[in-house]
């Protein structure tokens, strides 16, 4: 990050709290729920950012964090507990928060505790692992994954790894079914709200209606009509403006499966895509 970057890091708090308060006509931004926005990485996370930047027209909200909350380091390492909880804890009341957090004892309780409101976005396995490889292979050099990616051959080999994951040469990364037992932790909570990135593609109205009902059931009442509230999302979710966009679509990792990679994603994943409810038997 240069010097004039950060500078507008710092800057950006208290410029969008201006705005907030232009716009709402209010000094004070206690009164709505705290809500956090989560997700695995590559599953949809841009998306649910998009539509958190639009809870702050139809609710008073100062603004979304600019800065995920992480589990893991870019770096791939893991971070402890007490400095997640932290982070957690550091988003002020009035500022909704984001990130890519995993379901520990710690985070889900403090996360779900009465009076907060929760997403949790997931996505198709078989998608997920299909733009994890673009995003490492050509968008974020710095991936841990990028180099290896780029040394094999072609998109199928790098797919192959990502189904199976790695542990060789201080390259390390579970496989697709262990990537999603973090997935299986949030479905079980009972204040989150667990929303398909397909959902939000294919049946997009009533799954924004869905995350605004999850608001309101804390008690608080949206200031916003319900109409135009939802023409706001509707029109803030353009998948085009995210850095890292690449298709917005559902079902793509059709083209990219061999007949190869499906036998080698059914042999490690099992009835993973049954349990989530993508497919009905492993007979795809």
């Amino acid at each position: 990050m240069n010097p004039a970057q950060k500078i507008r890091r710092r800057l950006r708090p208290a410029g969008k709290t201006a705005q907030a308060v232009w716009r709402w006509k209010r000094l004070s931004f206690n009164d709505a729920p705290p809500i956090f926005g989560n997700s695995k990485p590559k599953s949809g996370s841009h998306l649910l950012l998009q539509i958190l930047n639009g809870f702050t027209q139809i609710m008073p909200y100062m603004y979304v964090e600019a800065e995920p909350v992480r589990t893991i380091n870019k770096d791939g390492g893991r971070r402890t507990v007490d400095h997640v909880l932290e982070d957690l804890r550091r988003v002020p009341r009035g500022v909704i928060g984001w990130g890519y957090v995993d379901a520990t004892p710690e985070n889900a309780s403090f996360l779900a505790s009465s009076g907060r409101v929760n997403y949790f976005i997931y996505r198709d396995p078989r998608d997920m692992l299909v733009s994890q490889v673009f995003f490492a292979t050509d968008m974020h050099e710095e991936h841990g994954m990028h180099d290896y990616y780029n040394s094999l051959p072609d998109f199928g080999a790098r797919l192959k790894v990502a189904i199976t994951g790695i542990d060789r040469d201080g390259l390390y990364m579970v496989n697709v079914r262990q990537r999603y037992e973090g997935v299986f932790q949030w479905l079980e909570q009972k204040n989150v709200m667990c929303v398909r990135f397909e959902d939000l593609i294919n049946n997009r109205d009533a799954t924004l209606n869905a995350m605004l009902d999850e608001v309101e059931k804390t008690g608080y009442r949206i200031p916003t009509p319900r109409q135009k509230a939802l023409s706001i999302l509707v029109n803030v979710i353009q998948p085009r403006k995210s850095l890292t966009f690449r298709s917005g679509t559902t079902g793509g990792w059709k083209e990219y499966f061999t007949e190869e990679c499906k036998k080698l994603f059914k042999d490690v994943a099992g009835d993973l895509l049954v349990r989530l409810g993508y497919e009905k038997s492993n007979d795809w």
